[in-house]
């Protein structure tokens, strides 16, 4: 017969009860069969009971913190949108008053990971540099292709400098678009230009489900029915709400944040023309405006890099101005006509330096690191109705980016 482990051969249940109550004490196999006497309960001292009131508390808050906080970063982590698991946690830390944090990480990640100095671009970027347009047709009636770029780091590598046609307007390169190397140091890193004709297009601001926020008439995306005619998107700038961008955001009479002179400022007008300026000195409210995005001040003035782009601090949190990191930034050449930049490794003054190379006389920055920045072109060759969009340069975001809820404010043109 099996036996049971520790109970001796032949023993009962029964007989086990029965040794035990032998051995215990009074009253305590009435408490295994019923309920045991209870212990008189100690009284507590008043401080006794004001430090266990003191801890019940404490205890209550912080698990009330963690659900709070779990629920939070849990929304953040799963709002609609196309951001990364990073750029969202990044998010949630700066709204959440931990933006030092967040900029002293970045400051670490960059010292333990510097970009690469010296080199040679790799195959899938020297491809796209000398890559032509897209097969649309084009007239060249009005618009002429633009001339080669000089180049920034010589000698110039094929196709560096030269403009190729992004997007087209009833057969006109409106959107023009090249590639170069922004510095002679970080050769193997590229930056791209573009450039959109002021008079073929018009330009429209949207505001983000969560940068500004607020109710706007005007969509956060794209949607289908609102695409024919589309040529290009690109980024806003830092964020509004946490007091980054130093400016405000004004849409169709709604603002947020405060609109500050001498902010750097992209304009849009009722017409569908942009300006790119100082507010309060190249423009200012008027009925004609509906809509304004300030982002900290302008790089590029009457033609020149500003003598202060080297300043820490100004164009990013602590030393980040003189960081190699992903930029973007949007100008405004003489003839009223739009360059915009997006560069894999830029300081603040190498990104004014490309646009003004590019031919900007007024520009101003937009945001930065890998999440943010972003210029996409559109072909509508196959679907007028839904063009397809492609990135010039690939970083976080997909090409369809703006054609799903976008979290931040960005900028859409359209052909006259």
């Amino acid at each position: 017969m099996a036996h049971r482990a520790g109970r001796p051969e032949g023993s009962g249940v029964q007989g086990e009860r029965n040794v035990a109550d032998a051995a215990d004490p009074p009253g305590a196999a009435a408490g295994r069969r019923g309920r045991a006497p209870r212990r008189p309960r100690r009284a507590l001292a008043p401080h006794q009971r004001k430090r266990r009131k003191l801890a019940t508390c404490g205890a209550l808050a912080v698990g009330l913190l963690c659900v709070g906080v779990g629920y939070s970063v849990g929304e953040a982590l799963t709002y609609p949108g196309d951001d990364s698991t990073e750029a969202r946690l990044a998010g949630w830390a700066r709204e959440h008053k931990l933006g030092a944090v967040v900029d002293r990480l970045e400051n670490l990640q960059y010292e333990l990971d510097p970009p690469r100095v010296g080199g040679s671009l790799p195959s899938e970027a020297l491809a796209r540099m000398k890559a032509t347009a897209p097969a649309m047709p084009v007239h060249h009636r009005e618009v002429p292709l633009r001339a080669s770029m000089p180049s920034l780091v010589t000698p110039a590598l094929p196709g560096e400098g030269v403009w190729r046609v992004l997007s087209t307007a009833h057969g006109e390169p409106v959107v023009q678009g090249t590639y170069v190397r922004p510095d002679s140091d970080h050769t193997s890193y590229q930056a791209a230009i573009a450039w959109i004709s002021g008079t073929k297009a018009r330009f429209e601001l949207h505001p983000g489900v969560r940068e500004p926020g607020g109710s706007f008439s005007v969509p956060p995306s794209l949607p289908k029915g609102k695409r024919t005619g589309l040529l290009a998107t690109w980024n806003g700038g830092f964020k509004v709400t946490d007091g980054g961008s130093r400016g405000g955001f004004y849409l169709d009479g709604e603002t947020v944040g405060g609109l500050r002179d001498g902010a750097a400022a992209e304009v849009f007008y009722k017409d569908g023309s942009i300006g790119i300026g100082k507010w309060g000195r190249d423009m200012r409210m008027t009925p004609d405006v509906v809509g304004v995005r300030q982002c900290l001040e302008l790089m590029v003035d009457n033609g020149r890099v500003v003598p202060d782009i080297d300043v820490d601090a100004k164009w990013g949190a602590t030393d980040q101005s003189r960081m190699f990191v992903p930029r973007s930034g949007v100008g405004v050449t003489a003839q009223g006509d739009v360059i915009m930049v997006v560069g894999q490794a830029l300081t603040a003054r190498t990104l004014a330096e490309v646009m003004q190379q590019a031919g900007a006389v007024r520009a101003m920055p937009l945001d930065m690191n890998r999440a943010w920045p972003s210029f996409m072109s559109y072909d509508p060759t196959g679907d007028p109705a839904n063009p397809k969009p492609t990135n010039i340069l690939d970083f976080e975001n997909p090409p369809e980016r703006y054609y799903n809820q976008a979290t931040r404010d960005f900028v859409a043109v359209y052909a006259k």
